[in-house]
């Protein structure tokens, strides 16, 4: 006991191990004797243990809590004679339930994060394998999410290949037996689909196709041949039908997807079926369709003969069989949309699943999240605003029984005009307005009489024989017989133009008329022409051909066949 009647108490014995923290404290007060239950003392709470500390002055830092005689002190005091406790192995310090929550949650997040993106890599893998591709050897380059107008070539095939003797003709490459150019506008208000029949008579255009060792082959093209043939037939690939289409209408497809028999059945499935409709009973002994009369929700084996049949429809060809293409199409695209394929996550995935097996495509659009982003860029469409049309066409004048057709030459290039200018099949009534009252004054007036039209043309074009041509056509179709060439321009020009004087106002509203011309073709002069003086029109690059507009039409021809895809009345006859 010291003078003051208080034990004797060693200064290393006042550190003591707290198993609770895992750290040494101080205590200053008298420790009871360990043996004697009453006096055992009960460990202070953490809130009261820091309290303590805090009031002692002691830092709350672990390595700073450490008695003298352990660590550092405990190498400066050796020898001293004063030895601390002996030495124990530190506890971990328990975590509080918040904390522990804190650890999880974060763990989850991390987790899932992982997961997620792991999973987002392996569908890429996934889907990127499933695709098929064919460098088109330069045809159609246009970005996937391009802002500006897209045109797309659906083609189906009926290439047996790799499926046996099921249907017919076991090997055979095939033919691009159903195409369809698809134009969607650049604002994604609407789109066109031109089915262009596949017996329609063509030339086929020299191809270059690329080779499996990176080399480029030119096939041949041939010339007054089924349109058909532009695929399969002597090497030809899918960037053979692309250029074959260019050469047909005018228009450049930017992307192809090519489709065989399988692809049909698993889209039609994945979906889960497609309305469609018949307004009689239907036995096709050829592609074993048979269905009766009213609506049926086919897949499948079944969807695949519904597409194929021609001979029980209309007046069985396949002029028939492309109006049957139309509705199923039209029914699948209503599908998707109303039954919120696109929106779903898992049935996307079913449907991206059989969709990147079944088709091929350009390399453009040939991985899983270039095509994902054309998908999603195409979607913004309404159904109400595609319409489905078929390519003007008219019986092979050449043939005494008519098995082929040839293009209407009075309708179908006013229809290429009209996709070619990005103008809806949906929306005609609405930009005829629009054009009518953009109408200046010249166009509005009195019009001349065909043969009192004087007009002197002249070639900035750089068509060859664009003048003569237009002459011709002047003179022989609209009786314009005061029409003349006169030879190349002097340089070409990008827009055409007509200039006339003021007293041959009227000439000019009649030709302007005649050739399609817009308003912002035409330039008057300030001076009146002598009575015999001819105009001045010079074609420029707008040029297309002679007795086609300058200007797209503002109303589709008439006669055209054409249904929306949200018209649910259609029924095959």
């Amino acid at each position: 006991m010291d003078t003051q009647g208080r034990r004797n108490v060693d200064p290393a014995d006042q550190w003591v191990f707290d198993p609770e923290t895992g750290s040494y404290q101080l205590r200053l007060d008298p420790q009871p004797d360990a043996g004697d239950p009453s006096t055992r003392r009960v460990p202070a709470q953490p809130g009261e243990r820091r309290d303590r500390r805090e009031q002692q002055g002691i830092p709350q830092d672990s390595s700073q809590g450490a008695p003298p005689g352990t660590g550092t002190s405990r190498r400066r005091a050796a020898g001293s004679g004063s030895a601390p406790p002996a030495s124990r192995r530190k506890a971990k310090p328990k975590k509080s339930k918040k904390k522990k929550a804190l650890i999880w949650t974060a763990g989850s997040i991390g987790f899932v994060l992982v997961a997620v993106s792991v999973g987002g890599y392996l569908v890429y893998q996934h889907f990127n394998s499933n695709i098929s591709t064919v460098d088109t050897a330069g045809i159609g380059s246009k970005n996937a999410t391009s802002s500006g107008p897209v045109n797309i070539l659906v083609i189906g095939t009926d290439s047996r290949v790799g499926l046996g003797k099921k249907y017919g003709d076991a090997g055979s490459v095939g033919h691009a037996d159903t195409t369809i150019l698809f134009h969607v506008s650049k604002d994604r208000t609407n789109a066109t689909a031109l089915s262009i029949p596949r017996d329609i008579i063509t030339n086929i255009p020299d191809c270059p196709t690329k080779q499996k060792d990176g080399t480029i082959k030119i096939i041949p093209g041939t010339d007054n041949v089924r349109f058909n043939t532009s695929l399969g037939q002597d090497g030809r690939d899918p960037g053979c039908t692309m250029r074959t289409v260019k050469a047909l209408t005018g228009i450049t497809p930017d992307h192809f997807m090519m489709a065989n028999f399988e692809a049909v059945k698993d889209l039609s499935t994945a979906v889960g079926g497609v309305e469609v409709c018949l307004a009689k009973n239907i036995d096709d002994p050829d592609s074993h369709l048979k269905l009766s009369a009213g609506r049926h929700t086919i897949e499948g084996e079944q969807a695949l003969a519904f597409v194929r049949t021609r001979h029980s429809v209309g007046f069985g060809g396949d002029l028939s069989r492309i109006q049957l293409q139309q509705q199923f199409l039209s029914s699948m695209i209503r599908k998707m949309k109303s039954g919120g394929t696109l929106t779903n996550p898992t049935k996307l995935f079913d449907l991206a699943n059989v969709a990147t097996k079944a088709l091929t495509v350009d390399t453009g659009i040939g991985s899983g999240t270039k095509l994902a982003a054309l998908v999603q860029n195409l979607s913004k469409v309404n159904t109400n605003n595609i319409t489905f049309a078929t390519v003007p066409v008219i019986d092979n004048p050449a043939e005494k029984v008519h098995t082929t057709v040839v293009l209407d030459e009075t309708k179908a290039p006013e229809l290429f005009s009209m996709v070619k200018q990005d103008i809806s099949l949906t929306d005609v009534a609405k930009k005829a307005k629009a054009a009518k009252s953009a109408a200046t004054d010249e166009l509005k007036g009195t019009k001349a009489a065909a043969v009192n039209v004087r007009v002197e043309i002249y070639n900035g074009s750089g068509v060859f024989g664009a003048a003569q041509d237009t002459v011709s056509w002047l003179q022989n179709s609209k009786g314009v017989t005061r029409s003349t060439n006169g030879g190349n321009a002097a340089a070409t020009t990008a827009t055409t133009k007509l200039q006339y004087a003021p007293n041959q106002a009227d000439q000019a509203r009649a030709l302007a008329a005649m050739m399609g011309l817009p308003a912002s073709a035409l330039t008057e002069g300030t001076k009146d022409a002598a009575p015999r003086a001819n105009m001045t029109l010079t074609l420029g690059k707008d040029f297309k051909a002679a007795g086609t507009p300058i200007t797209a039409p503002t109303t589709a021809p008439s006669g055209v066949q054409k249904v929306t895809a949200n018209d649910t009345s259609v029924c095959a006859k």
